[in-house]
């Protein structure tokens, strides 16, 4: 779908506002949409190469679904929807210990109006409403910010020089423009010591639109999930452990660390889990992070504003699934 509009919607400036955003997930992307149509000049920087893959799914809901629906992206969020039909939990040798059909754990109520889906193919949706008038800048990110009178000078990592009017910042917990505007990380960074892991695998369980979920027995948390993606043609496995460590010792950045920790931090796991951590080195879809809070006092300073889990990232909630979960 084209983001273009008829320039009688567009509002009318002697000169028109550069916008630079850092982050092209499903804040960044968004926003761009947005205020590509209302007339703004865009610009998205985004640290990887491309729009990022894997992650976990996310429910569209509530204002969400009137905003989609508003960006004509309603039909097509639907229709890869991950269709869930329920869920089951199970013990370290797989045995079924409950199930039922009313409730998913990633997605809430089975026959709700939310709609459950990837987040990466969400981003990619958004992102392509957007890219028509849209400039993307992959494969690097803002190395420094000044803010003046008139706009904010940007320095990106390649060397180039630019200046915007405003800069938002919707480049996630650990936001880059957070950092550089508002201070350290640990500033704001409430974490809860539960670390989860998320990527691909072949469906060699054979699940049909289904999540899987097993929890140790006395550990508080689950320990691994497992649920059908793409038309079932594929898992999307997550694994969780849970530590008092310093956040900063278990959050490498090198991906191959971050899998090579994961595998050894769930090692112990039974259930699935080792035919999964076969798959862990596979594709790109892998994502690790801490589940944490972000706390701020104000979202914005000057022209450079903070959106979505850069500003007020909170821990998923704990009520999204049957009490006995």
């Amino acid at each position: 779908m084209s983001s273009t509009t008829s320039n009688s919607t567009r509002p009318h400036h002697s000169r028109t506002t550069s916008v630079l955003i850092s982050g092209a997930g499903i804040a960044g992307t968004a926003l761009a949409y947005w205020l590509e149509r209302y007339g703004f000049h865009v610009t998205v920087v985004e640290r990887a190469p491309e729009l990022r893959g894997g992650g976990q799914a996310v429910d569209v809901r509530g204002n969400a679904l009137e905003i989609i629906e508003r960006m004509g992206l309603l039909e097509e969020v639907r229709a890869r929807r991950t269709g869930l039909r329920g869920m089951s939990l199970v013990d370290a040798d797989g045995r079924e210990l409950k199930r039922t059909t009313e409730w998913t754990a990633t997605g809430g109520a089975v026959d709700g109006p939310d709609v459950e889906i990837l987040r990466d193919e969400l981003a990619a949706l958004l992102a392509g409403a957007a890219r028509p008038g849209v400039r993307y800048r992959f494969g690097e990110s803002i190395d420094t910010l000044v803010q003046h009178e008139e706009g904010v000078q940007v320095r990106f990592t390649s060397g180039d020089e630019q200046s915007f009017d405003l800069v938002v910042g919707a480049d996630g917990l650990h936001s880059n423009t957070r950092r550089l505007v508002f201070g350290p990380e640990a500033d704001y960074l409430h974490p809860t010591g539960i670390y989860i892991a998320g990527w691909s695998a072949p469906n060699h369980l054979g699940l049909d639109r289904w999540e899987v979920i097993h929890r140790p027995a006395g550990q508080a948390v689950w320990g691994s999930m497992a649920m059908t993606v793409r038309d079932n043609s594929e898992l999307r496995v997550f694994t969780v452990f849970t530590s008092d460590e310093p956040v900063e010792d278990l959050l490498p950045r090198d991906p191959a660390e971050q899998r090579r920790l994961v595998a050894e931090r769930c090692a112990g796991l039974r259930w699935e889990v080792p035919q999964f951590l076969k798959s862990l080195g596979e594709g790109d879809a892998f994502h690790y992070d801490v589940v944490a809070q972000i706390r701020m006092d104000r979202w914005s300073q000057g022209r450079v504003a903070l959106l979505g889990d850069a500003g007020y990232c909170c821990s998923p909630p704990p009520a999204r699934a049957p009490v006995w979960l």
